[in-house]
């Protein structure tokens, strides 16, 4: 108890087991501390290849685990199995340049090995396709028809496999490439029998996706040469995406001029771009992204990543851009490129790290790795190897002793052919291009690595197992903004608010009007009792003062938006508006209407009907302003109802702001609408602008009328005027200006608290100026003491009398010019009956006079008196 405690490292416990054989731990107990050795010995039948001992230290064995291996046949005793294989040595990939060295050092180990086809030896034939098809169909033919037979075929090249795994099926051959990437071949009812150790081109894709997924980016943009490789990746690319819930926006494929696709992408905002071309391709499409510079902080691009470091550095005549300006142009894009060397410097099957795999083929090789074809996909021709050996292995049952006889294979044996495929298909080991397995299509599944362009050099900054769906990010990333790009231009939504300044000197103009119309109703209900007060009709003149406070307290719903109110509350601000402008109308101009158009019935009636000026009856008027009243309110339920009004909102043209070039800016406005919005609201102003025309045509009509019962009709006349054309004007522009939030609320707003000034100050001050300069307010014995100049009430009373004057007048003229009529048709009778009468004797004697006329009788004597008065 008196040691103190300490932490100590302890070696791996696979060196405490070994395969066919027994270990034996000396100098400690498990697990095995610093100082603990193990001993190897291997069962009978086999021999132990490598060291019998290793020691542990600090947490490591001494040397390599060893293994068993079961006792060979001999050279001369074993069998041989053949390998038919076309190399492009030449053409458009030489890879097998570096490929084939690398096959042949795999058959090296794979025959000095004594666990693996102890009774075979594998053997190589092969040819020079030069990534020809035609040259290949050619040497696939030779190896065919000339002895001996081949178990296998391994082509390089995509177009070359392409042929190869098509025709291959006809003679039962299973065939296994090292050197192709088209996504084609993963097609199995087209090649049922093809495998390959060079993963598909379409492993990039999950890559890219997941890339997509880390950066946030949603909507991409593709850019192919229009081969079929690049095709058909792009596809499968598409469908990714797609699952992913990334969207490809745009998408551009060129022949051999890619100037037009780049404008394109360019003027379509492209900001994430995937590029699928080749090498010499690369060159010109980022010359013509210089150009339209579709490059910087705001653009990534996704390439491949088995160009040449320094692809952009070679000379090319076909373009026109400089070293300095392409290396400007491709700085920060990102390449991904499968990986085909195991980063971990692990053992593999073959004993072998995959650096001592580089240092024993770079030995083989005749000129420098990097000027020998292929020698980035040595790794897979060296596992393709392996992965061939171990099939024939298990298909052979190991030992041969059991399983099939692998020389009896030909190509009518198709039971040998299914289970090479059974157990190549099953196939998974650890290569020194890292762990081999295959998918269901028969592709590679490996690791990718993810590459970006740093100051003209590339940086490793994550792998991606696309297995396991592991991510390893080195965070070595860098960005020419500090940070990754957006997909697209940021569009930042702003609402438009109502100017405040604006808003607080209305809402303070309309305070003021709300108290100058109760400081006028209170007036007009204190005095109502003053005979000047109700010959004006004060009621309907309270309503008017109650409709101005309404209108002017819808100014303040007028001016809330969402600068202070929630979208929740909105509706109810725009139903404030509709009823509150809505009943104010109609009882402060309803009120005005009824006055004139009263006026006007009872005083333009004929002469006759003159008489229904002394029968003006008040609760008519007020029938009237509820009529109006009741209208509005019926059609603003059925509105609320059928048709709510609710919050809409109006998106403009987005606008650049000059900070940040990367970002825009998209204006919005809140608006109250409705489904049916023009319709209610072209029944709303139709008939109330029918109201104010004709207001207008009876204040016109009337101006010349003068009347006691209302004596205030000039003024309410002039009322009728301001208020409607301030909202014949109003109405209309408030319309087109809707967009302008100011202007639309400066217009509405301003009409509503000029129109109910201007109706309370000539309603209602005149009255009280009247009241307070003559005192009218007192008792009548008093006012009719008062000496001055006469009144219009004295002279409407005196107009009064004359009037009623003039009526007897004209009675009592009737009555004579009736009674002079009858006399006149009397005296014609009686002048025709002395025409009929004899003539009378004249005097018998002279000097007697002759007689005079009959005398008249009695009741046709005229007086004087009444002569005097017929002609008075």
């Amino acid at each position: 108890m008196d040691t103190p405690s300490r932490c100590v490292r302890i070696c791996s416990k696979s060196y405490l087991m070994l395969e066919n054989g027994k270990v034996f731990l000396t100098g400690g107990d498990l697990p095995a501390l610093d100082g603990a050795r193990v001993d190897f010995r291997c069962d009978p039948d086999f021999h132990l290849v490598g060291g019998s001992r290793s020691v542990c230290s600090q947490g490591q064995w001494s040397s390599p685990k060893p293994h068993c291996q079961v006792n060979r046949t001999p050279h001369s005793e074993r069998r041989a199995v053949y390998i038919g294989a076309l190399f492009p040595m030449s053409g458009g990939w030489p890879g097998g340049q570096a490929c084939q060295p690398a096959v042949e050092m795999a058959l090296e180990d794979v025959n000095s090995r004594r666990d693996i086809l102890p009774d075979y030896e594998l053997k190589l034939i092969h040819h020079d396709s030069k990534c020809d098809p035609g040259q290949a169909t050619k040497y696939l033919y030779e190896l065919l028809y000339n002895d001996p037979i081949k178990i296998i075929l391994m082509p390089g090249c995509s177009s070359v496999s392409t042929l190869v795994a098509e025709a291959a099926r006809m003679w039962n051959l299973i065939v296994l490439s090292y050197g192709s990437s088209s996504p084609a071949l993963s097609n199995r009812q087209r090649f049922p029998t093809f495998f390959r150790t060079h993963p598909s081109a379409t492993l990039h894709n999950p890559t890219r996706v997941k890339l997509f997924e880390k950066w946030g980016w949603k909507k991409i943009a593709t850019i192919q040469q229009t081969t079929e490789v690049f095709t058909s990746t792009l596809d499968d690319l598409e469908e990714r995406v797609k699952e992913a819930g990334i969207e490809i926006t745009f998408r551009q494929s060129f022949f051999s001029d890619p100037a037009v696709p780049v404008k394109n992408l360019k003027r379509q905002d492209a900001r994430i771009i995937v590029g699928l071309f080749y090498e010499t391709e690369a060159r010109k499409v980022f010359c013509e992204v210089y150009k339209e510079r579709l490059f910087g902080k705001k653009y990534v691009w996704f390439l491949i990543g088995w160009y040449a470091d320094n692809w952009f550095k070679i000379y090319d005549p076909s373009i026109n851009c400089t070293v300095d300006e392409m290396t400007e142009a491709v700085e920060g894009h990102i390449t991904t490129e499968i990986v085909m060397l195991n980063p971990a410097n692990t053992r593999s099957i073959s004993n072998m790290t995959s650096q001592e795999f580089v240092e024993k083929l770079t030995k083989r090789l005749k000129r420098h790795p990097e000027e020998t074809g292929g020698f980035q996909e040595a790794p897979l021709a060296y596992d393709a190897i392996w992965a061939l050996a171990l099939a024939l292995n298990k298909t052979s049952g190991g030992d041969g002793r059991s399983g099939v006889r692998l020389e009896d294979f030909n190509y009518n044996n198709q039971t040998i052919t299914d289970q090479i495929y059974r157990a190549m298909n099953s196939s998974s080991f650890e290569g020194v291009s890292g762990h081999v397995v295959f998918d269901a299509s028969g592709s590679r599944m490996a690791w990718t690595l993810i590459e970006q362009l740093q100051g003209g050099s590339y940086k490793k900054i994550g792998y991606y197992d696309s297995t396991k769906d592991d991510l390893s990010w080195s965070k070595t990333d860098k960005w020419i903004g500090g940070s990754p790009p957006a997909d697209q231009t940021l569009v930042i939504k702003t609402f438009r608010f109502l100017s405040q300044k604006l808003f607080i000197s209305v809402s303070v103009l309309s305070s003021l009007g709300i108290v100058l119309a109760v400081v006028c109703l209170s007036f007009n209900i204190y005095n109502s009792h003053v005979r000047y007060i109700q010959n004006s009709q004060p009621n309907l003149n309270n309503l008017t003062a109650v409709g101005c406070s309404l209108a002017l307290a819808a100014v303040f719903p007028l001016g809330l938006d969402g600068y202070h109110i929630g979208r929740n509350q909105f509706p109810f601000i725009c139903q404030a508006r509709l009823w509150l402008l809505g009943l104010g109308f109609s009882l402060g101009y309803g009120s005005m209407f009824t006055k004139i158009w009263w006026v006007h019935t009872v005083f333009t009636k004929k002469e006759e009907k003159k008489e229904w000026r002394k029968t003006l009856e008040p609760w008519k008027l007020y029938t009237t302003v509820g009529l109006l009243v009741g209208m509005d309110v019926l059609t603003l339920t059925i509105w609320q109802i059928v048709d709510p009004l609710h919050r809409t909102i109006e998106t403009f043209a987005k606008e650049e702001p000059k900070e940040d070039i990367d970002v825009s800016i998209l204006p919005q406005l809140e608006h109250c609408s409705s489904k049916k919005m023009n319709t209610w609201l072209g029944i709303f102003y139709g008939y109330k602008g029918l109201l104010l025309l004709l207001g207008i045509f009876l204040a016109y009509e009337t101006k010349s009328v003068s009347t006691e019962k209302i004596n205030d009709h000039r003024a309410v006349g002039m009322a009728i005027y301001n208020v409607a054309v301030l909202c014949l004007i109003t109405a209309p522009v408030t319309m087109i200006l809707s967009s302008q939030q100011d202007a639309a609320f400066a217009f509405a707003s301003l009409a509503i608290v000029f129109s109910s000034y201007i109706t309370l100050v000539v309603l209602f001050v005149p009255k009280m100026r009247r009241l307070i300069t003559r005192g009218e307010w007192q008792s009548e014995a008093q006012d009719t003491m008062k000496t001055g100049s006469s009144t219009n009430n004295h002279e409407e009373e005196k107009s009064r009398l004359l009037e009623k004057e003039n009526r007897e007048l004209e009675k009592i003229i009737a009555e004579k010019e009736e009674r002079v009529s009858e006399l006149r048709h009397q005296l014609q009778s009686r002048q025709q009956l002395r025409s009929r009468r004899p003539p009378l004797t004249p005097p018998e004697g002279p000097g007697v006079l002759p007689r005079g006329p009959p005398e008249l009788p009695d009741r046709l004597s005229c007086d004087g008196s009444r002569v005097h008065l017929l002609y008075k």
